[in-house]
């Protein structure tokens, strides 16, 4: 399989930056290009130890557009150009119309593979940049009939290489699921935040509920609009779902219709459930224990040597505890055969277990 050395970057935003922290990382060579100057030399000051030194077009293993979707066409084109026997990819948040484009280009799309990290923060450009943004992420790919199973092999090598997981789907499809799982999501958390500047009612007094709610709230406006002018159709049929549910809703507290309320809870109870689901995998049928522990020294290592003495794999947890208090109260996920093994040791071992 063709070794990824050298690596040429076109947009030093936070995933362009990323990858390229993770890429010097493990051994390449980086070069960098961006329109935005000051935002460049940022990234190669970050970049010092990895960059490139000599330049020319025989050098070049992998070039990833990590532009705007707007500009990623126009600019994949110039790049094709400059390094005509690299393999290219893009990293955008897009796909269907890209591809269509490229697809009409005969010597381009033989070099060319959409691909997207779903991977984020809240903050944006290379400041914000960390080399392992990817660890344990999904990384979709989308090939077309036309993508050469070698490309396709050389960039999941690539994607593994960030820490990534990658996964493929077609490139319609990829728009498809985007609209769901991160376009529709963006769009509530704004105009959440936006009816919450209208109302102008004081919320300080906001719980973390809210908090979780408007996290990506604070994304950029240039860009979403970008994307979501990309993603149009997808975008305004997961909009539909979503405002039927939302309809369903109002008209049932309009009515003090208790059932149709709770129903519509529960729905988005089994949604959540999905959500809960590890990347690229069905989700699990979790059991929790919620176990009491001591606050000393060794207690959580003492509690995970007694699942893995009975070969029960802990799938999740997450810890509550108060300064000052004596004891805490940890929430541990396993199967339901697992849960059940695991209860029955902890308490023949005279450990407090409680069922969720």
């Amino acid at each position: 399989m063709r070794q990824i050395q050298n690596l040429r970057i076109v947009g030093t935003g936070l995933i362009g930056t990323s990858i390229a922290l993770r890429a010097g990382q493990s051994g390449m060579k980086v070069e960098l290009a961006d329109s935005d100057l000051s935002t460049l030399n940022l990234a190669r000051d970050l970049l010092a130890p990895y960059l490139l030194d000599v330049q020319g077009t025989n050098l070049i293993d992998l070039v990833i557009i990590a532009t705007p979707p707007m500009a990623a066409f126009e600019v994949l084109i110039a790049e094709f150009e400059r390094n005509p026997k690299a393999i290219f990819i893009d990293i955008g948040s897009v796909k269907t119309n890209l591809v269509h484009k490229v697809e009409g280009l005969s010597a381009l799309k033989q070099r060319f593979l959409g691909t997207h990290p779903m991977a984020g923060r809240e903050s944006a450009g290379a400041s914000a940049a960390q080399a392992d943004l990817f660890e344990g992420r999904a990384w979709i790919l989308t090939p077309t009939e036309t993508t050469s199973s070698e490309i396709i092999e050389v960039v999941a090598g690539f994607v593994s290489l960030m820490g990534a997981t990658p996964y493929q789907m077609s490139p319609y499809k990829h728009d498809e699921v985007l609209a769901y799982i991160s376009h529709l999501p963006q769009i509530l958390s704004t105009s959440l935040s936006a009816t919450i500047l209208d109302s102008q009612e004081d919320v300080s007094l906001a719980g973390q509920g809210l908090r979780d709610m408007v996290r990506i709230a604070g994304s950029d406006g240039e860009l979403w609009s970008e994307i979501l002018r990309e993603n149009q159709q997808a975008v305004l049929q997961a909009l539909e779902g979503f405002e039927g549910k939302l309809s369903e809703l109002r008209a049932a507290i309009l009515n003090s219709n208790n059932n149709s309320i709770v129903e519509v809870f529960k729905s988005g109870n089994m949604g959540r459930a999905l959500v809960s689901g590890k990347h690229g995998a069905k989700p699990r049928n979790y059991e929790y224990l919620l176990i009491v522990i001591k606050d000393e020294p060794g207690a959580l290592s003492k509690l995970f040597n007694e699942c893995a003495s009975i070969g029960a794999n802990i799938e999740d947890l997450s810890i509550e505890h108060s300064p000052g208090q004596f004891t805490g109260l940890i929430t541990l996920a396993f199967s339901p055969e697992d849960a059940n093994k695991v209860r029955a040791h902890l308490e023949s071992h005279d450990w407090k277990v409680h069922q969720r």
